[in-house]
């Protein structure tokens, strides 16, 4: 069974792997992985999938604006390769923009295919006059208002907003996995 729940500390490396796992060091590189760096993710905007005590999934939400229009940008959604096409994404997905809403935020934008994401209301539609650097193709920039009228006007360039963090969770997760092992000697 597959509980979806608030992320907490110590899942850290375990979604960092997931994350390695699902998109490699490519993730890095991402226009939308820049905005992120740097950031805390959204206050209760962090979720996991976990089965058998296992993470199986991740989504987290940043803060960003454009021009005077403040947004939630989603991502990355991951999911195990093994665990694939059993709804888990779609779960994820679900919550998150539930959580959104109930929190009062107004837009969330993501950068993904409109197939995929149209599913849950997203589309480029509301992102005509928002470009993110470095996405270079802006049918993928997709956005769903959670509040009617909230991201309408929006124009600009999107950027990172929120609170920052004091070291990325990623390169945490990575100076854990790197330390060697502790020997104790008798």
């Amino acid at each position: 069974m597959v509980t979806i729940r608030n992320e907490r500390v110590s899942d850290v490396s375990a979604r960092e792997a997931l994350l390695d796992a699902a998109y490699g060091d490519v993730r890095f590189t991402k226009p939308s992985h820049k905005l992120r760096e740097g950031r805390r993710a959204a206050t209760g905007l962090s979720l996991v999938a976990v089965e058998d005590g296992h993470i199986i999934g991740s989504v987290r939400l940043w803060h960003v604006r454009a021009g005077a229009h403040e947004a939630l940008l989603l991502g990355p959604l991951a999911v195990d390769p093994a665990c694939r096409s059993r709804g888990i994404g779609a779960a994820l997905m679900q919550r998150a923009i539930r959580l959104a809403r109930m929190r009062g935020h107004g837009t969330v934008l993501l950068v993904g295919d409109a197939c995929y994401y149209g599913r849950f209301g997203f589309s480029a539609e509301l992102t005509a006059g928002v470009s993110m650097a470095g996405q270079p193709n802006p049918a993928r920039l997709l956005a769903l208002e959670l509040k009617p009228g909230a991201f309408v006007g929006a124009n600009g360039q999107i950027e990172a907003a929120g609170v920052p963090e004091l070291e990325p969770a990623h390169k945490v997760a990575a100076s854990r996995r790197a330390r060697p092992a502790l020997s104790h000697a008798a």
